[in-house]
């Protein structure tokens, strides 16, 4: 082991996560968290089998389901005006230990909270970190003028990382031209267990059962020319979701027509950051490398990270951090590729090439339906738990 203690700044799922697989390493942990509780915020998430397969090495899967999480049978494209099915993404065919699990976000956080106390990492509720600093002994400046040292300082404080531009300067983020409603509603149409993509022109509205199906998770997005503010905890009134989705018809109307309460936040993009880690601090998931919700990865990037960065900082040769980012760049570089062209693939307006895009899907989907789930065997059939082979 090359490290003895560490800091974590953040506590969400990949700074938990993080926390978690280096106190089982043998690393003296604290997570310093500015909320003064881990409350029940935020909504669903999709823990796809990669992000699954470092829960199940952390031996939180029997507690994932102990959570009410519920194993997804689908991935479903529907036309918006009837919710006429497009194409099937049959999950169900993945091979037994590549599940795929909905779940809510504070559950994944109580789960992966409860595996870092009980790795005896500490907690520091309500401390606000001021900046990071870099060095031989990095440190971290409070806000009340008190200064934390480590190791290791691991920030896994988001997309408004203080330690980000320490290691690369200011950050560039544009206004993406796309905002999302978040919203939960009761689940009263009998939603499969299924996540069901109904794909509009410049919109789209992406839904799935949680909590054992009692509810139904709501993430709508609509292409704008006004910007919206970036972070997803921005209250709304339910009637703008429900204006801008007027032309959808079947069960995603009767969702819709359900909210009463919705938070609304503008999708931005930040380039990946070019230095991840140095002088004893690493960036993780969203510090590092935001990327738009179009492909459900942002928390299974964390969780990889997680896994990455514990295991890079306890058995790596000499350098303990130079093999992080080199072990994780190029593939969520192509995570966000992916998630960016599948924003443009669900918006296509109405005419000839939404006709003929819509019936490859169809023809696939039918015809061939293991090719169209061998095509995501790059994304889920990645195990960053295992070895790499050769």
């Amino acid at each position: 082991m090359n490290i003895s203690n560490a800091i974590v700044v953040g506590g969400g799922i990949g700074g938990l996560a993080a926390a978690a697989a280096l106190a089982r390493r043998g690393v003296a942990v604290t997570v310093l968290e500015q909320a003064d509780a881990l409350r029940e915020v935020g909504a669903g998430l999709q823990v796809s089998p990669n992000g699954l397969a470092v829960l199940r090495a952390l031996g939180l899967e029997a507690g994932l389901r102990g959570k009410e999480a519920v194993q997804g049978q689908a991935v479903v494209l529907r036309d918006f005006a009837k919710g006429a099915e497009v194409a099937r993404l049959p999950l169900d065919r993945l091979p037994k230990t590549q599940r795929y699990f909905f779940v809510h976000r504070a559950d994944l956080i109580d789960l992966l909270a409860g595996a870092a106390k009980r790795a005896n990492v500490t907690f520091e509720m309500g401390a606000q970190v001021a900046s990071i600093r870099p060095g031989k002994v990095p440190q971290v400046q409070m806000v009340d003028g008190s200064t934390r040292r480590a190791e290791l300082v691991v920030a896994a404080d988001g997309i408004h990382s203080v330690a980000r531009p320490a290691l690369n300067g200011p950050d560039e983020a544009a206004f993406s031209g796309q905002v999302a409603w978040r919203a939960l509603v009761p689940n009263s149409i009998n939603h499969p267990a299924e996540a069901q993509v109904h794909m509009g022109a410049a919109r789209h509205l992406v839904t799935y059962p949680l909590r054992g199906g009692r509810l139904i998770n709501l993430v709508a997005v609509e292409e704008r020319e006004g910007w919206a503010a970036e972070g997803w905890n921005h209250t709304d009134d339910p009637s703008n979701m429900k204006d801008a989705f007027a032309g959808f018809g079947g069960d995603a109307a009767q969702m819709i027509n359900a909210v009463t309460d919705v938070t609304l936040w503008g999708l931005h993009l930040h380039p990946v950051a070019s230095i991840w880690q140095r002088e004893g601090v690493a960036l993780l998931g969203d510090a590092a490398h935001p990327t738009l919700p179009f492909l459900a990865q942002g928390a299974n990037m964390a969780l990889e990270d997680a896994w990455i960065l514990a295991d890079a900082v306890t058995s790596g040769p000499g350098d303990w951090l130079a093999g992080y980012q080199q072990r994780r760049e190029a593939r969520v570089r192509r995570v966000i590729a992916a998630a960016a062209k599948n924003a443009h693939r669900y918006h296509l307006r109405p005419g000839p090439m939404r006709s003929l895009a819509h019936l490859g899907l169809k023809l696939v989907s039918r015809l061939a339906p293991s090719q169209m789930l061998g095509a995501f065997n790059w994304l889920y059939g990645h195990d960053v738990t295992r070895p790499p082979k050769g």
